[in-house]
């Protein structure tokens, strides 16, 4: 059984429609990703599953229970990072912790999970002295001192370096290991790819798309790109009658090969017949960055 199952969910707000007609469902122990641009509707989404807006049609299950009419019982077994939080700035790391520990009838030890989280040299340490990157471990912890089953991390690496960003995500797949399903709203085409079982393209208040990051891929923009420099001249003619080409054309005295299937191994054994040798060879591949504009027209977050 799904531990979240989301059903045709709408929601506006006076014109706006924030939401419209969303459904998808998250399993035990995965990660699932909610990917989109800026004011897709992303946000609005996983508070409505989190029990923190009421969406006015639709309907969502967590863990089997209502986050409305079940908000008190669900609290204690989601954990949710917002994609705006701000704590006291004379809030001391630990301080932080224990009180959001003392929320719930069955926490983790909070001394533990800031060590776990790397936090240890920091738990005296005020919240506004923080470095970006340890106020985000910080609200990951915030998340997992309920010892929850579920953690909503909404935009979770926005603002941080790239040491920083990749820092959170070896954490994040952490917490996956210990048992913890995970939702993760995040506008960055490789955060996904990185850590996402599955993807939910939402754009517009809708899902344009649902699939495992490679699944999205293969499907959207199947297209694979052989390049390399020839060490002579050769006939565009050897690779258009080829079933697994859709396309050559020269760039800076390098051919490009477009197309599908094996087409690496089709081009090579084609240079290979002709005594051709490719220098420079590199096959690429559609990544999940062409897959999102292919289906929202926007270009992803840098």
């Amino acid at each position: 059984m799904p531990v979240i199952e989301v059903t045709s969910l709408h929601k506006r707000y006076g014109d706006l429609v924030a939401v419209d007609d969303v459904s998808f469902a998250v399993e035990a122990g995965e990660i699932f990703g909610i990917l989109g641009p800026n004011g897709a509707g992303k946000t609005t989404t996983v508070e409505c599953v989190s029990g923190l807006r009421t969406p006015d049609s639709g309907t969502v299950s967590v863990l089997g229970l209502d986050p409305r009419k079940d908000a008190n019982q669900l609290r204690q077994q989601v954990g949710v990072q917002l994609q705006e939080s701000q704590l006291p700035d004379r809030l001391r790391v630990a301080e932080a912790l224990e009180l959001y520990a003392s929320f719930y009838r069955n926490p983790t030890d909070p001394a533990r999970l800031i060590d776990k989280l790397g936090l240890g040299e920091k738990r005296n340490t005020a919240y506004k002295k923080l470095s970006g990157g340890q106020k985000q471990r910080l609200s990951i912890a915030l998340a997992l001192v309920g010892n929850p089953k579920i953690a909503i991390l909404d935009e979770l690496t926005t603002g941080l370096d790239p040491q920083a960003r990749r820092d959170t995500w070896a954490l994040i797949e952490q917490v996956r290991e210990s048992g913890v399903t995970i939702v993760l709203v995040t506008h960055f085409m490789e955060e996904a790819e990185r850590l996402c079982d599955r993807v939910a393209v939402i754009d517009r208040g809708s899902v344009v798309a649902l699939d495992s990051p490679a699944g999205l891929v293969s499907t959207v923009v199947p297209e694979q790109r052989v390049r390399f420099r020839p060490s002579a001249p050769l006939d565009d003619e050897l690779f258009t009658g080829l079933p697994e080409v859709s396309a050559v054309h020269h760039s800076g005295g390098q051919v490009v090969v477009t197309g599908t299937g094996d087409l690496l191994h089709a081009v090579a054994s084609t240079l290979a017949r002709h005594q051709i040798v490719a220098a420079n060879l590199r096959l690429e591949q559609s990544t999940l960055d062409d897959a999102f504009v292919e289906l929202t027209g926007h270009q992803p977050a840098e």
